[in-house]
């Protein structure tokens, strides 16, 4: 059904003859005052995307109740649509083009005012990126997007892909899809295709030792290459993320992952974008990528299991094959192993013994509370070793210590970490294994989603447990 553009009132002495409209409204894209209004040809684009409403007022009398001093791109404060009268919050609300094409079919203005509005895509541009054409004739024309076919329970996936060459047996299939009409690509210079879009955005984040998907549907993801930890540069990425028609989505920072884990997906929000956008992503995200991850280097422990229990073999040591399985999982094999029970100059020894050894880290278990006979931290102090942090706000493993000895990390774990199955322990090896040098303020953050809820299935680390806000 062909829709008439509205009728603004004959400015003041301006009677500019313009062509009659097209037939079918496309995408309003007057430049110039106008009577019938200038539409942009809608053989030349259509844009399934959100749209704004602009309003312009070039009469100098303005509107009544909303005087104005010559041109203006202040918009007036009421506008007659069919009979309603649409109060300003309404004229200035994004809209979608359905409801645009309402408005501009039912617009009148009031009063005197030389008045004029224009429908404005974000991606407007001299020229259009893409074309809509009916099925039936897309024969021969090359798809401008993947088209993701649905069948309940059998698959959800892209049946025909950005490029694709339509033919006369994609017609059915198309039509079962339920496309009556397709956009077809047409190139224009400053626009980028979303697959083109995902690909700067990629390039912002990928780092080594990760590999990046083909683009699917618009959108790229980032797959580990080995194990190690994935750092994200939260700051950066948010700032990235602000940036309007565009997204990124990673895991949290500090996660270990392993070889074939997915890091990160990426993706612009339209089908076509200006590439000033992704210029303006760029900036907020200047520097290195966002995105890092850190291969597991350290590779020896000494082990000091501390308790007279142990040491006189009163009880079992259930200790050490806890600590060698969770050592083992990020590559740590214990090279040295003692048992100096609560004697605080031995365990200090053993501290300065393990360093000397060339240990790239050093564990003690137990006595980290505050009973007499527990005499861990102050023989780790002793040993000269300095404290970042003697507690952490997390549950389980509130008596955690860290300390480094000439670069060399040393760790008094409580007793939790022998049998809870996730603890302030699970929290930093990823970290310490990987090289990272831990500060108070990182294990201060850990408050914020340090209670782990000892779920009866434990599926850590893809839980709450630990991730940073």
């Amino acid at each position: 059904m062909a829709i008439r553009p509205p009728r603004p009132p004959v400015l003041s002495s301006e009677r500019t003859a313009y062509p009659s409209p097209p037939r079918r409204l496309g995408v309003f894209v007057p430049s110039v005052p106008h009577r019938r209004g200038a539409v942009d040809n809608p053989e030349r684009g259509c844009y399934n995307v959100k749209c704004k409403i602009e309003y312009r007022v070039s009469d100098p009398h303005g509107l009544q109740g909303f005087p104005t001093a010559g041109r203006t791109t202040a918009p007036p404060r009421r506008l007659r649509a069919g009979g309603e009268t649409l109060p300003l919050s309404v004229l200035e609300k994004e809209t979608n083009r359905s409801r645009a094409r309402e408005l501009s079919r039912a617009a009148e203005l009031s009063d005197a005012g030389g008045v004029f509005f224009r429908l404005s895509p974000y991606f407007v541009e001299e020229g259009a990126p893409m074309r809509e054409v009916r099925t039936v004739d897309a024969v021969g024309h090359v798809l401008c997007h993947d088209m993701t076919q649905i069948i309940p329970g059998v698959v959800k996936d892209a049946r025909f892909r950005k490029g694709h060459v339509v033919t006369q047996e994609d017609i059915p299939v198309l039509l079962s899809m339920g496309k009556e009409r397709l956009y077809i690509w047409e190139k224009t210079p400053g626009m980028l295709h979303e697959d083109e879009a995902a690909e700067r955005l990629r390039a912002l984040c990928q780092g080594p030792g990760m590999r990046a998907t083909a683009p699917k549907e618009g959108k790229i993801e980032l797959i580990a290459e080995a194990d190690g930890l994935l750092r994200v540069d939260a700051q950066r990425l948010e700032a990235v993320n602000a940036v309007e028609e565009l997204m990124i989505a990673t895991r949290h920072t500090n996660t270990p992952v392993r070889a074939g884990d997915k890091l990160a997906g990426m993706r612009v929000i339209p089908l076509v974008i200006d590439a000033a956008v992704l210029e303006r992503a760029a900036a907020a995200a200047a520097g290195a990528p966002l995105l890092e991850l850190l291969p597991y280097r350290l590779k020896t422990a000494g082990l000091i299991v501390t308790g007279s229990e142990v040491s006189k073999g009163l009880i079992e040591d259930s200790f050490t094959p806890v600590i060698e399985r969770k050592l083992a999982a990020y590559g740590v094999t214990v090279t040295h192993r003692c048992t100096p029970g609560d004697d605080a100059d031995a365990i200090a020894r053993a501290v300065c013994e393990y360093r000397a050894a060339g240990d790239d880290m050093i564990v003690c278990t137990g006595g980290m509370s505050v009973d007499p006979d527990d005499r861990t931290p102050g023989a780790i102090r002793a040993s000269g070793a300095q404290i970042v942090s003697y507690g952490a706000p997390v549950l389980p493993g509130a008596m955690f210590l860290l300390a480094y000895l000439d670069g060399t990390p040393v760790m008094g774990l409580p007793g939790c970490v022998m049998y809870a199955r996730s603890t302030i322990f699970d929290l930093m090896l990823p970290r310490i294994a990987a090289g990272v040098r831990v500060t108070r303020r990182d294990l201060v953050k850990l408050g914020h989603g340090g209670l782990c809820l000892g779920c009866a299935d434990c599926r850590y680390p893809i839980c709450p447990f630990g991730k940073e806000a």
